[in-house]
């Protein structure tokens, strides 16, 4: 039985990491940002194997509680930063839990002898901050993998931006420390998709979702998206949980970057999937799962499937 650490343990995709490692029977400790708010994160004591799971309140930007919540880690799972679309202060709300705590959690991992891993579960904008929208001038055709150049646009949302400054903080560290006792690996899911598992519906990913499935745009900037009927790389949610864990259990991935992607889908076609309804055109493969495919045996499922369960979730409720 290993330790695991999850920051950002009882979020979206947090919670999907949690469910996987109690289910192989590790000990698990997730951090929230507020233990008062127990509503946020008491669905973990459904999931099963709830005497193997601790919860204890984390920022990252503190590094005496960062270094308590990581000293008996032996694999670290980093996937507690903000995704938030709109901010009012993008230095104070996204830059600084992002970037500067990617780099804080760095330096303490760095101080520790027990970790054997640490996993940044990172985004596609690490690799292309223009995401949903292609990188200028590459071709329309262009297939995103792994070798290329990650792009920057510093016109584009803060988001998109701080994933990008802080997988560069990562990839600067790993060139900057060669000779590090413990593999450090970054998975980078383009648009996750699927159902929570907390009855929370306040997550970024689960409010795009009901924003396809109802195609009514709710800002300038979602106006935009329907009116160009924008095309969407989307990967289900339980698959990014299965490949943080591959990742976590094997060994020989130092200092890889992985995409983690199904097809892309345009978002008229999202919308009908979303009402149970049929595609009209068929989908793209814009960004490569080749690697992933090929380093970890992943089998990612078609996007349709998470599609569809949100549609018959929705139904439900």
């Amino acid at each position: 039985m290993k330790t695991i650490g999850i920051t950002g343990g009882a979020g979206f995709i947090g919670s999907y990491i949690t469910r996987k490692f109690l289910e192989t029977e590790n000990k698990v400790k997730a951090s929230v940002t507020n233990i008062s708010t127990s509503e946020k994160y008491e669905h973990l004591f459904e999931l099963g194997n709830e005497d193997n799971l601790s919860v204890q309140a984390l920022d990252v930007q503190d590094i005496e509680t960062l270094r308590d919540f990581v000293s008996d880690c032996d694999i670290l799972i980093h996937c507690g930063t903000p995704f938030k679309l709109g901010v009012e202060d993008p230095q104070r709300d996204l830059y600084e839990p992002t970037v500067r705590g990617t780099e804080n959690l760095l330096k303490i991992v760095k101080e520790n002898k027990n970790i054997e891993k640490l996993i940044f579960v990172a985004s596609v904008a690490a690799y292309n901050t223009s995401f949903p929208y292609p990188v200028a001038d590459r071709e329309k055709d262009h297939l995103y993998t792994e070798l290329d150049q990650p792009y920057l646009d510093a016109t584009n949302i803060p988001y998109a931006q701080a994933k990008y400054h802080a997988d560069q903080a990562v990839r600067k560290f790993i060139q900057h420390n060669p000779e590090l006792d413990f593999e450090i690996v970054s998975i980078s899911p383009v648009m996750v998709i699927g159902n929570a598992l907390s009855k929370r519906e306040d997550s970024t990913s689960i409010v795009l979702q009901h924003l396809f499935k109802s195609g009514e745009p709710t800002d300038a900037f979602t106006k935009t998206l329907f009116d160009e009927d924008v095309e969407f790389a989307l990967v289900d949610v339980e698959d990014v949980a299965v490949g943080v864990y591959k990742v976590a259990m094997g060994k020989g991935n130092h200092a890889k970057n992985y995409l983690f992607t199904s097809e892309s889908w345009k978002i008229s076609d999202i919308s009908k999937m979303l009402n149970g309804n049929s595609p009209e055109e068929a989908p793209r493969i814009v960004y490569s799962n080749e690697l992933a495919k090929k380093d970890l045996d992943m089998k990612f499922r078609p996007a349709r499937e998470a599609l569809q369960r949100f549609s018959d979730q929705s139904v439900l409720s």
